[in-house]
């Protein structure tokens, strides 16, 4: 089971409280529409900019501001070489220098000059701020619909993939979008004054410039159609590559202890040479695209030289004129020269964001209701309920049972029948395919899943922490809870024993090799002590825990049960003896149900289990 999916079922215990508003608040204060998103990962680089300009949209007084500098930059920067085509124009032979009026266009132009760097300054400002900020954007918006996102979803893609996306697909999308600002604003603007400013000085040459130009875009369209291609595969493979990574370095000892490391290499090989082929590809075709435009370019500026020239031979043309011209052209052509370079990051970033995309517009779970489930007395009936992950393959079928309040139930079975799937159902981490699940009388589908799990505290197999301290891995469910509560709680679970020996006691931050496994357990046992609800479901809740503690927490859910529904699934029979009903279940179905003593009596099935367990055991 990956991390995620770990993380969403222990969000089952009643800390979901917390996290469901915060969920309501953010989406709430988001100035992007929540229907953002686009199906499948295969996407045109055109379809993703749409997507990227509507989060853009939010920031539009920012966008604007942004523009008017860039424009204000340009159009000073070139109007400085007007001021020096003025300036050589008055410098008309030896000993003819208009001296006044040359001194007066050099301080004009100091002046531009510095007036032009401070709203170069201001712009990359602005820039640097709408990027971060868009940035932000959807990266909360990528972890709210992780968090909205069905179990399905999880199942089916790795953890690595889904961090790579929300991490460095993003990272590598804001790298592009703020190169992006940075030079197409000003570049464009730059064209267009630029023409305004030629065509002032002479129609015939900027006309020329103006046939010319659209030799840039087709060179710059052919190379950016097939570098985004190849830049999609790479983002795609980048992510696999994150995948088996963090699958690899997560479960080390195992690949150590069965000798599996020169598979897994060789798996990591074979990934990283289809990345490094995609990445010379895509480096490749985006390399050809600054040299393409640089010759278009320095075929016009000659083409300009060699008019201008003729032009000047006629009469029609200064010298100063001409100096002008050919600077214009240079400004004219840049912008063009450094678009086609940042072409490479923009198609990488699109790329990128096609990922992000995509994980956006998926699916999210049903919509909740907005009636709440009130604190529960414990009733819950399961009315003919069929469910299965794949729709051809059946699973469970035909379940009844109903569940009297403080009644503890025990589900028991050879692996794969269905245990924690019939657990998935009563959190409704998935719905269920046909029938229905109530509580109290009423269809868990009928009320908001936070109001559901809040009646439930669970405690799963699987362990999970957070990064934080003691008190915050144990407080999730009852932030509010006092010391005193929190250090009651831990009494009860036997978790307080090693609290209280390390180094900060309840503030000592943990990390992965703070605690044992065992340990682990034992502080999830007691977020569920600390919170108290009304319906307990235990999934092989002691499975890591020594025998002497096992027994001790067995006294303390006995303890805690009392009154409290409880659904308890147990490998180890001889710990659910005295459960009220014992459901015995085999492929989806319940093939058994009573006591311990009216099962062992039918000889059945579980008998069977019961005695080959207790022949091991013994």
């Amino acid at each position: 089971m990956t991390i995620l999916n770990k993380k969403k079922k222990e969000a089952g215990i009643a800390g979901q409280s917390a996290a469901g508003e915060a969920v309501k608040k953010r989406r709430q204060g988001s100035a992007v529409p929540d229907d953002i998103g686009m199906k499948g990962d295969n996407v045109s680089s055109m379809a993703t900019f749409r997507k990227v300009m509507v989060f853009i949209g939010a920031y539009r007084l920012l966008l604007l501001l942004s523009v008017v500098l860039a424009a204000v930059s340009v159009i000073l920067q070139l109007y400085i070489p007007i001021l020096f085509g003025n300036a050589i124009d008055g410098i008309t032979g030896r000993g003819k220098v208009n001296f006044a009026s040359v001194h007066g266009v050099l301080g004009r132009i100091l002046v531009l000059i510095f007036v032009t760097s401070a709203a170069t300054f201001l712009m990359n400002l602005i820039n640097n701020r709408m990027t971060f900020r868009v940035v932000q954007d959807i990266r909360s918006r990528a972890i709210r619909q992780i968090q909205v996102l069905p179990l399905s979803y999880l199942d089916a893609h790795s953890t690595g993939d889904i961090v790579s996306r929300v991490i460095a697909d993003v990272d590598q999308f804001s790298d592009g979008l703020l190169l992006g600002f940075t030079q197409l604003f000003s570049g464009i603007v730059t064209i267009v004054v630029t023409l305004i400013f030629m065509f002032q000085k002479s129609v015939p040459i900027t006309l020329l410039v103006v046939v010319l130009t659209p030799m840039s875009f087709f060179v710059a369209k052919f190379i950016a159609t097939h570098s985004y291609a190849m830049f999609r595969k790479q983002t795609e493979t980048r992510g696999e590559q994150t995948a088996l990574i963090e699958e690899m370095i997560g479960g080390q000892k195992v690949v150590k202890a069965f000798g599996y490391e020169k598979t897994s290499s060789d798996r990591f090989r074979e990934i990283n040479g289809r990345l490094q082929n995609y990445s010379e590809k895509a480096t490749f075709y985006s390399s050809l695209t600054n040299p393409g435009t640089r010759f278009v370019n320095s075929v016009i500026y000659a083409a300009v030289a060699l008019t201008g020239a003729m032009l000047i031979l006629r009469g029609n043309l200064t010298v100063g004129g001409l100096t002008v011209l050919l600077a214009y052209a240079n400004q004219y052509t840049k912008p063009f020269n450094d678009i086609s370079s940042v072409i490479t990051e923009l198609q990488n970033a699109l790329a990128c964001a096609a990922r992000v995309f995509a994980l956006i517009g998926e699916k999210p779970e049903s919509a909740d209701p907005e009636k709440e489930l009130p604190t529960a007395e414990g009733n819950v009936t399961i009315d003919d309920v069929a469910f299965s992950y794949v729709k051809d393959r059946e699973l469970i079928k035909n379940f009844h049972l109903n569940a009297k309040p403080g009644q503890k139930i025990a589900i028991v079975g050879p692996t794969g029948c269905g245990k924690t799937t019939f657990i998935n159902l009563l959190m409704r981490f998935y719905d269920v395919d046909e029938g229905a699940i109530r509580v109290d009388g009423t269809d868990i589908r009928d009320v908001s899943r936070h109001s559901l799990r809040r009646n439930y505290g669970m405690v799963l197999q699987e362990t999970w922490l957070k990064n934080g301290t003691v008190r915050d891995n144990i407080n999730i469910g009852r932030p509010d809870a006092t010391d005193e509560e929190i250090i009651r709680a831990a009494r009860e679970a036997h978790s307080w024993e090693f609290i209280r020996r390390m180094p900060d006691g309840l503030d000592t931050v943990l990390t992965d090799d703070s605690l044992s496994q065992g340990q682990k357990q034992l502080l999830c046992i007691t977020r569920v002590m600390l919170c108290l609800p009304p319906m307990l479901i235990l999934d092989e809740a002691t499975s890591s825990i020594d025998t002497r503690t096992e027994l001790l927490i067995q006294e303390a859910f006995d303890k805690l049960m009392k009154g409290r529904t409880s659904f308890v699934v147990a490998h180890r029979l001889s710990t659910i003896r005295s459960a009220d009903l014992i459901l015995v279940m085999r492929d989806g179905k319940i093939i058994e149900q009573g006591t311990h003593e009216t099962l062992m009596k039918q000889n059945g099935f579980y008998s069977e289990l019961y005695n080959s367990q207790f022949s091991r055991d013994s």
